[in-house]
């Protein structure tokens, strides 16, 4: 019997690749999104991840088609940017509807399913940012490490029903999100211009970043395991940025320290990508802290005679 995937957010970016790619490893997809899709072989489904009754009644389509879910990736989401104080509530809470709560009535729906036929995987993309927030897109990033954090909690709660889930984490990926952003400037001026200039930045790394066939092609190949690591994060720069924010989480977040890791993601651009590259950006970053009492010591020594 053809195993079924079920993906939000089908109908471009991310979502539209992966469902391509779960194509191509023989399972049958229902792509749902508000639009519908026109992805040949995929089965199209209008339904807005922030209505339960429609949510409802696409399971149920997919269940009478198939008799089955396999899969579920909840991929579907947008952002918004602007300055804390003044993001008005609705707009803070639209985005968690659509982010957060969005998944988790997908996974509301399909969890009594997989319970019942005793197997299913959960995918939930996050996004690097909700590992480190970013200024001026704050609700976005909490929505993100709210999903993170679901998801753990989700894995353990279902393990015993041989259920398994994973958020996969992306980076910058070239897609139309970013032209789809809701951005909001009000305040830039008493920021001094930060508001625009971050969204600005950004905006710029995304455009230039990850192509979604890319990060469709490992969402796919993630989905299509039954079990591994928790939480994944797309691309080599940002795993390398990760793990600098759990060494350094207590730096992490003093004054001017996203400009330290903004750096520390461009630098890890650069090629080859290695352990030596990355020792020397993490060098780097210890510097920019002030912890120069660090570098007196013979395993600094060390490490500067490797990178020479």
């Amino acid at each position: 019997m053809m195993k079924v995937c079920i993906i939000t957010g089908a109908s471009s970016g991310i979502g539209r690749a992966a469902a391509e790619n779960m194509l191509k490893r023989g399972y049958k997809v229902y792509g749902i999104s508000r639009r519908g899709g026109d992805i040949d072989n995929v089965v199209s489904l209008c339904a807005d991840v922030t209505d339960e009754q429609e949510i409802i009644k696409a399971v149920d389509t997919v269940m009478a088609e198939s008799g089955r879910i396999d899969v579920l990736i909840n991929n579907a989401g947008f952002g918004i940017s602007g300055a804390v104080e003044f993001t008005r509530t609705e707009d803070a809470e639209c985005q968690f509807n659509v982010n957060f709560f969005g998944a988790v009535r997908m996974c509301r729906a399909v969890l009594p399913i997989m319970r019942k036929q005793g197997f299913g995987r959960i995918v939930n993309i996050g996004s690097v940012a909700g590992d480190i927030a970013i200024p001026f897109q704050s609700f976005y990033s909490a929505a993100k490490a709210a999903l993170c954090s679901y998801t753990l909690a989700l894995i353990n709660e279902v393990r015993e029903f041989n259920i398994t889930a994973v958020c996969i984490e992306p980076g910058d990926i070239r897609t139309g999100f970013t032209a789809a952003r809701n951005k909001n400037t009000q305040g830039d001026d008493i920021y001094n211009g930060r508001i625009s200039r971050s969204v600005e930045k950004m905006e710029k790394d995304e455009q230039t970043g990850m192509l979604p066939e890319t990060a469709g092609k490992y969402i796919a190949k993630i989905a299509s395991k039954q079990s591994g690591k928790p939480v994944l994060i797309i691309g080599a720069q940002y795993k390398a940025v990760g793990i600098l924010k759990k060494n350094f989480a207590a730096a992490a977040y003093q004054s001017h320290s996203w400009r330290y890791l903004c750096k520390v993601k461009s630098l890890l651009r650069a090629e080859p990508l290695n352990s030596k590259s990355i020792i020397s950006v993490m060098c780097w970053y210890i510097l920019q802290q002030k912890m120069l009492d660090i570098f007196a010591s013979p395993m600094y020594y060390c490490i500067s005679v490797i990178i020479q």
